[in-house]
């Protein structure tokens, strides 16, 4: 029987299926140890809430240095269940930035509550504590603060400002794995944090999240709303809350799982691949490396990201991805911020509110970053870009 996946005609076929000489933008990781684990998993009884998950669950707290792990079906569902086991809902409002790549701020919307946007830092992208603290009103009950394609945020202003408006901080950790504020890792963060194991991110077993959080309470009605258990069937107190079936499969666990165990591994490649980068760009006319704050003390990057010249518009950049393309490089903007989707435009929201998202988005194209990258293919991505450029306009970096 032929088993060859088809792509319908059009637009949805190049999305599809991209030919095997092409150089990704994201490429797991992957090795024996994760087929290993699969294959145990293949061997249990349960295919849905078993050990595996457990597995995962516990080592991926236990990694962070957080007393539970939640796992469940996406870094959006993640963020979804915590602000529905926070209680927050219609007639609320949350903080957050509009610049980021999963955009799980999505998620306050699906709650009912209000998305309210705040300005980033011109340099880390990160949400801004001053601007941050700025949009809080009567209605705002939380600040969900990302670490932006890898880089942490100012923790300590936010921790600061949560405490004194006595708001729910809420880290998203989505883009973000391994990296470090002033020694502690990105995870540790508010009062819960929540992260994405699709891809491009390093630890990635094709769709998944995680919740982590230190609080017994906010853990146990985060597993009541994840799933229904078969031991809660007839619970009057847990048939209180209506539950959505939204639990990491055992198959997904167990890549996660194998992922986890050999992430030492696969950040230490990643950073190799970061330095080949950094050592083209130097030939790269007015391109500068990649801002770390003073604070933080490790980055480790979800994409590699080239923030063009300011003489360079959105339409420009467009053209550089789309000759890239054609010497088969898979390269993307990075983010179409969220104030200017057409979703939230009817909200009110418009370009011209958010004036470094927009300065930032318009010019940020996230180029191929993955472990398998050698330094020829770096080389000729670079080049690609710069000749690109050159054909397009010339430009500094926004630096």
């Amino acid at each position: 029987m032929d088993t060859t996946l088809t792509a319908q005609e059009g637009n949805e076929a190049d999305d599809f299926d991209l030919p095997d000489d092409w150089l990704r933008l994201c490429d797991p990781d992957l090795s024996g140890v994760e087929l290993q684990l699969v294959q145990a998993a293949l061997e249990e009884p349960q295919l849905s809430c078993g050990r595996m998950v457990q597995h995962f669950e516990q080592g991926f707290a236990r990694h962070h240095g957080r007393r539970h792990g939640i796992a469940v079906a996406s870094g959006t569902i993640a963020t979804w269940l915590l602000l529905r086991a926070l209680g927050i809902g219609p007639g609320d409002e949350v903080v957050a930035s509009p610049y980021g790549w999963h955009q799980v701020g999505h998620a306050v919307t699906l709650t009912g509550a209000r998305l309210v946007f705040a300005d980033i830092n011109y340099w880390s992208g990160c949400l801004d504590p001053v601007r941050a603290a700025g949009q809080i009103g009567p209605a705002t009950k939380a600040l969900l603060v990302g670490n932006v394609n890898g880089h942490p945020a100012d923790w300590g202003a936010f921790e600061t400002l949560a405490t004194e408006r006595g708001l729910a901080l809420l880290e998203d950790s989505t883009e973000a794995i391994g990296s470090r504020w002033r020694g502690r890792l990105v995870g540790s963060f508010g009062r819960a944090s929540v992260f994405d194991f699709s891809q491009p991110s390093a630890l990635c077993c094709g769709e998944g999240g995680m919740v982590l959080t230190d609080d017994d309470a906010l853990a146990a009605e985060l597993r009541y709303l994840r799933a229904r258990s078969l031991k809660d069937r007839r619970s009057v107190s847990v048939g209180s809350r209506v539950p959505l079936q939204a639990a990491m499969s055992e198959l997904t666990a167990a890549v996660a799982a194998g992922q986890l165990a050999r992430l030492p591994e696969i950040l230490a490649r990643r950073l190799q691949v970061a330095g080949y980068y950094l050592a083209q760009m130097q030939t790269f006319e007015g391109i500068k490396p990649p801002y770390v704050a003073p604070d933080v003390d490790e980055v480790h990057w979800m994409v590699y990201t080239v923030h063009l010249g300011k003489r360079f518009t959105a339409s420009a950049c467009d053209e550089i991805i789309e000759d890239m393309a054609d010497d088969s490089i898979e390269a993307v903007m990075y983010c179409q911020p969220l104030h200017q989707q057409f979703h939230y435009v009817q909200q009110g929201w418009r370009r011209g509110q958010f004036p470094l998202v927009e300065r930032i988005a318009d010019r940020a194209v996230a180029l191929p970053f993955h472990g398998h990258l050698q330094p020829d293919h770096v080389r000729f991505i670079v080049k690609t870009m710069k000749d690109s450029s050159v054909n397009v306009g010339a430009g500094a970096a926004i630096y």
